[in-house]
């Protein structure tokens, strides 16, 4: 297995799961607004230098929320504003300092789970549990929305359809669409009976939870068809090899995931394989079997160096090993462990990370290419290095601005890109006063990441001097 990739795909999936669930990534201050955002621009700026380029922002917890909402309060974990000062909109700052960055954003929903009493106590009359009782159970101590009520469906829409229509977000992910583990005993029975239809238990609840994924997805394409809906299932889809593989989405959790894929009611999986070995590479590839020619990328976890004690080579492999089956890139398990450089594991990624790369296409949503910029010029002024160019759309944009030596403009080679996701006609940077001259050219993507053709390709000294 190849460990080190020396040329990196130039379109390739590179997230992380940006946790807010008790400020495990972010934030660590829960008093100062000021720091706060100084905290998460730290992380968003070693983000971009490492060059990845999606975030699954943790924007709904357990029954609260880190947005502006009319539906659910607001996370205990965000600072409150100074007097005179406007409330804090964690989401709307992550979201808005990401596109500075060329990242995407999306939104990292919740779903089922609400917390444990305690924690549902102390949101007291705001809690869902409180609001809408008929859609909430206990179960061991802890409280869920309950799966097979469709009144839950509303709800969560309604949570879901709040953050699509108010906020930017480049997708709505989500965690933990499945029943409690060893769900036996949960508390749904009488609803069994009444609804269940001859079905067994099991079929009827991955019905339940495949009845909601079908009505949200379609509910996120009828305002923004081009957000991307995610979610990251148990790491193991199914048993494999006609045995019973232990913990497992679709047996376990009622999970099934492969069928939002095939049926086409997801856009992107980003299946939680935190295993090693033989339980980890036969189900990727039982992911791809599944992934309906969508996105398809690992998530990784890189967490397990710490609790497990593995080391970094297993995740090393893993990434190499998600290349060499051409799945859609990677996703990391968590945000804090990557940048920490836990075990070195941040050396390696920049490793294989060692140019920018572009998002895939959901060409699936829509193949249209979009135009081309076109009039790209240059100017240097006191060593920034800046290009410009028109496009004439007024449709959702994004750029990707590439550099070669020669007339090779190959935009398949992750090489030729110097950044991608720029949200603005304009990109600057740093070069030295020299003799230097490099071809440029800019291509253009539309909100579902399609690629144009490159504009006229222009030759620009780095010189002030020379033009």
């Amino acid at each position: 297995m190849q460990v080190y990739a020396d040329n990196p795909p130039a379109t390739e999936v590179r997230a992380v799961w940006l946790t807010t669930n008790y400020g495990l990534d972010w934030p660590t201050n829960r008093t100062d607004v000021d720091v706060q955002k100084r905290e998460l621009i730290k992380i968003l700026d070693d983000l971009k230098k490492y060059n990845f380029n999606t975030v699954f922002f943790q924007a709904r917890t357990r029954g609260e929320v880190l947005y502006k909402s009319v539906i659910e309060p607001m996370s205990s974990v965000v600072a409150s504003a100074k007097p005179g000062e406007e409330s804090f909109d964690p989401l709307q700052f992550a979201i808005e300092e990401c596109h500075k960055r060329g990242l995407a954003c999306h939104a990292w929903v919740v779903t089922y789970p609400l917390g444990g009493n305690s924690h549902v106590k102390g949101l007291g009359q705001r809690s869902v549990t409180r609001k809408h009782p008929t859609i909430a159970l206990q179960y061991k101590r802890e409280w869920f929305l309950d799966p097979s009520n469709p009144k839950t469906d509303d709800y969560l829409i309604s949570i879901v359809n709040e953050i699509v229509s108010n906020y930017d977000v480049d997708g709505i992910h989500f965690d933990y669409i499945r029943y409690p583990d060893n769900s036996a005993r949960f508390p749904d029975r009488a609803r069994f009976n009444k609804y269940g239809k001859g079905k067994n238990i099991s079929d009827w609840r991955r019905e339940n939870i495949n009845r909601f994924v079908t009505k949200m997805y379609d509910s996120v394409k009828s305002i923004k068809p081009w957000v991307q809906v995610s979610s990251a299932p148990l790491g193991r889809y199914r048993p494999l090899n006609n045995k019973h593989d232990g913990w497992n989405a679709y047996e376990t959790v009622l999970q099934d995931a492969g069928y939002w894929m095939m049926s086409g009611k997801h856009d992107a999986i980003y299946p939680m394989m935190y295993y090693r070995n033989d339980l980890f590479y036969p189900f990727a590839d039982d992911w791809m079997l599944h992934g309906n020619n969508r996105i398809v990328a690992p998530g990784l976890g890189v967490y397990q160096m710490t609790e497990l004690k593995w080391p970094k080579e297993d995740i090393v492999n893993q990434m190499s090993y998600a290349r060499d089956k051409k799945m859609s890139g990677q996703a990391y398990f968590r945000t804090e462990n990557v940048l920490s450089n836990l075990k070195g594991i941040l050396f390696s990624i920049n490793d294989y990370y060692k140019h920018p790369a572009k998002l895939p296409a959901m060409t699936w949503l829509s193949d249209t290419i979009p135009d081309a910029p076109h009039d790209l010029t240059a100017e240097k002024i006191k060593g920034v290095f800046q290009l410009k160019w028109r496009d004439d759309t007024t449709k959702r944009r994004t750029y990707t601005v590439y550099r070669t030596v020669d007339d090779n403009f190959d935009t398949e080679n992750s090489a030729n890109i110097i950044a991608t996701g720029i949200r603005e006609p304009m990109y600057e940077f740093y070069v030295e006063d020299n003799d230097e001259a490099y071809y440029y050219f800019v291509t253009s993507h539309d909100a579902y990441n399609n690629e144009s053709v490159i504009c006229t390709a222009a030759f620009f000294y780095h010189s002030e001097t020379v033009k």
